[in-house]
């Protein structure tokens, strides 16, 4: 599973075997686990908390969504080399 940045404690993952979804990344904090929270990107390169696994409060989902929009294009492609595709799926 590729290990994409961290920020404030929190570890920004991708699942090795999830490419038939739409692009997303897993957000835990310290370790990855299989329950994480998960944002979906979207089309107009933003993100949406999908669920909240980590159970990670209100004021962090903010500034984690902040960020993960901000990092929108690296996550991308990481995810076409990542998951051999020039083609992604996006949630909206």
């Amino acid at each position: 599973m590729p290990n994409l940045f961290s920020v404030s404690g929190y570890l920004i993952y991708f699942w090795s075997n999830e490419n038939n979804e739409p692009i997303h990344v897993h957000v835990s904090k310290g370790r990855p686990t299989k329950h994480a929270t998960k944002f979906w990107l979207t089309s107009d390169h933003g993100c949406i908390l999908a669920t909240n696994g980590s159970k990670i409060s209100n004021h962090d989902i903010n500034k984690l969504s902040d960020v993960i929009s901000a990092q929108y294009e690296y996550i991308c492609e990481k995810w076409k080399l990542y998951f051999d595709t020039e083609k992604i799926k996006f949630y909206l």
